[in-house]
């Protein structure tokens, strides 16, 4: 839960992505529950969590998480920890729905702050087409129209960002976003 109530996303930075950062989605689990968290769950195989546990500040979350992995999973690995209002705002954001096709080439990087913006300020002005770039209150979307491993724009946000971002397609934020709906 966040800060005002809710479910919490942890975001994983480069799990189980090539052979590095191997991590068990069942041991991932139990290392949230060791850490007090409740109702925990899995989405894929790529460190996206969502969790309860009554309210948490989500940097000091983040960093407990980070540490545990280290400690009892041997993974370094940058966390990044919404709640379930933070995750609606990034959805809610996104001026790119209406021109991208294809959710599994939209993604979104997860933005720290307003420094992060700021960094990705000049990179908004270019022309991507056939792609684009948008920069929201929370996260950076890029449209990849011929695949994000192509996209220059996706290679520009990263290489401004470096490894203090995350990022995961418009699919996986919608899942993510389901379970943290709340039930009817």
């Amino acid at each position: 839960m966040s800060a005002r109530g809710g479910p919490g996303i942890a975001l994983l930075r480069g799990i189980n992505v090539g052979r590095a950062k191997r991590i068990a989605m069942a041991d991932l689990r139990a290392l949230f529950e060791e850490l007090g968290f409740t109702d925990v769950r899995t989405v894929l195989n790529s460190g996206n969590v969502v969790f309860g546990g009554g309210k948490f500040a989500p940097g000091k979350a983040a960093a407990a998480i980070e540490a545990a992995l280290v400690q009892r999973l041997g993974v370094a690995s940058r966390v990044t920890v919404l709640g379930a209002a933070e995750l609606q705002a990034v959805v809610d954001g996104n001026p790119l729905l209406g021109q991208a096709t294809d959710h599994a080439r939209l993604v979104a990087f997860i933005l720290a702050g307003a420094d992060q913006r700021k960094l990705l300020e000049p990179l908004a002005r270019q022309d991507w087409a056939p792609g684009a770039l948008a920069i929201g209150e929370r996260a950076a979307y890029v449209w990849c129209p011929t695949g994000v491993l192509d996209s220059a724009a996706a290679a520009a946000v990263s290489g401004a960002l470096g490894d203090a971002t995350t990022s995961r397609n418009w699919n996986t934020l919608r899942k993510l976003r389901e379970l943290c709906a709340p039930a009817p």
